[in-house]
C-alpha cells in the first residue's frame, strides 16, 4: 500500500497525541482520508475503477495538491461514494466528518491552508431508527442456553460476558478493555473506558457480582494468561478479541434459537438499555450516563421502543370499541 501524505500523518498524529482520538478511531481517518486522496487523484485520469484506485500513489500529495482540491471536487467524490461504493447514509456521513476535521486541522491548527471547502457543508440525512433488541423472556433463554453448555470449558467466562452486556449495556471494546485493576474488589462497580478514551464507573448488580465471582474463581483454568491483568482470556492465553466475543453471543443465540432475529453484540447492549428504560424505570438522565452517552437525545431513542404508554392511549381511545357493523 502506498505511504500516505505528510498531511495526512500529520493530522492522525494529532488526533492521536493532541486530540486523545482512539486507535480506532484515528485508523477509520486515516482509511477515509486515503480513500478521498486516492479518488482525487485516480479521477484525474479519468479512471476510478477499484483497481486503479489501490495502485494511485499517493505519497506525494503535497500541501500545495491539497490546497487546489474544491467543494465541487468533495461533491463529487460523496456522490461516488453513493453512487459507486454504495456506502450507507452513515458512513458517507462519517467520511464528509473526516473530511471536515482534516482541513480544519490544515486552516486552524496548522495555517497552511486559507479556506476549507467542508466548511459548512452538509451531509446525508441518517434515518433514526428504532433500535433492535431481545426481550426480557428472550435474554433470560440466552443465559439459559450457556448454563445448559455443561461441555464447555469457557461457560463461566461466556456466561460471565454474556451477564454483563444485558445488566450494564457496556460497548463491546468497552468490555473486552476491562482489566482485573478496574474491578471493585468487592464487586461492587468496574471502571471501563469509552469513547473519545473517557472513562465512567459503572455499577454492579447482583447477577453481575454472581457472574464475575464465578469466572474468576476458574479463570486460572485457562492456564498463564500473557496479559496477566486482563479479564477475560482467550484459549490462546491471551486478552479476548472483539472477534471472539461476537463468536460466543452468535453462538449462544442459535443454542436460545435465537439466531433468526439476527443479533447482534450491539443489540445486547440496546437489550440492556430498553430493560433498564421500560422494565426497570430507570430514568433516562441516569440511563444516559450509564451508557455513556455524550448527549441526551442519543438516550432518549429508547424511550420511544415498544412504549407502553402509547399502546395503553390507543387502547383508551374512546373509538377503539367501534368495530363496525357484522354482515349477516
Amino acid at each position: 500500500m502506498p505511504e500516505m501524505p505528510k498531511a495526512v500523518d500529520g493530522y492522525c498524529a494529532y488526533c492521536r497525541t493532541v486530540k486523545n482520538r482512539s486507535v480506532k478511531t484515528v485508523s477509520e481517518y486515516e482509511h477515509d482520508l486515503l480513500t478521498f486522496f486516492r479518488y482525487i487523484k485516480a479521477s484525474e485520469s479519468g479512471d476510478i475503477s477499484e483497481e486503479k484506485m489501490k495502485e494511485t500513489d499517493i505519497s506525494r500529495i503535497t500541501i500545495e495538491d491539497i490546497g487546489k482540491i474544491t467543494r465541487e471536487d468533495i461533491y463529487r467524490y460523496m456522490r461516488y461514494t453513493a453512487d459507486v461504493r454504495r456506502n450507507s447514509a452513515v458512513t458517507r456521513a462519517r467520511k464528509l466528518s473526516s473530511l471536515k476535521g482534516f482541513f480544519k486541522y490544515l486552516v486552524v491548527v496548522r495555517g497552511e491552508l486559507e479556506t476549507n471547502p467542508c466548511e459548512h457543508m452538509e451531509g446525508p440525512r441518517i434515518k433514526n431508527k428504532l433500535p433492535k433488541f431481545l426481550s426480557l423472556e428472550e435474554s433470560i433463554s440466552l443465559l439459559e442456553a450457556v448454563e445448559r453448555d455443561t461441555e464447555s470449558k469457557y461457560r463461566e467466562r461466556d456466561y460471565c460476558i454474556l451477564t454483563l452486556f444485558l445488566n450494564c449495556g457496556m460497548r463491546l471494546s468497552e468490555l473486552t478493555g476491562i482489566s482485573l485493576s478496574d474491578i471493585d474488589r468487592e464487586l461492587r462497580s468496574l471502571r471501563v473506558l469509552g469513547k473519545g478514551n473517557k472513562e465512567r464507573i459503572i455499577y454492579l448488580n447482583e447477577a453481575c457480582a454472581d457472574a464475575l465471582r464465578s469466572y474468576i474463581a476458574v479463570r486460572a483454568k485457562y492456564g498463564e494468561p500473557k496479559d496477566k491483568n486482563a479479564l477475560f482470556i482467550s484459549r490462546n492465553h491471551r486478552r479476548i478479541s472483539n472477534q471472539m466475543v461476537q463468536k460466543i453471543v452468535y453462538k449462544y443465540l442459535d443454542m436460545a434459537d435465537l439466531g433468526y432475529k439476527n443479533c447482534s453484540v450491539h443489540k445486547l447492549r440496546h437489550t440492556a438499555a430498553t430493560l433498564m428504560y421500560q422494565t426497570g424505570k430507570v430514568d433516562v438522565r441516569v440511563l444516559k450516563d450509564i451508557l455513556g452517552h455524550e448527549q441526551l437525545n442519543t438516550t432518549q431513542i429508547y424511550i420511544h421502543v415498544s412504549d407502553k404508554g402509547m399502546e395503553e392511549a390507543m387502547r383508551h381511545n374512546p373509538l377503539s370499541g367501534k368495530t363496525g357493523k357484522k354482515n349477516g
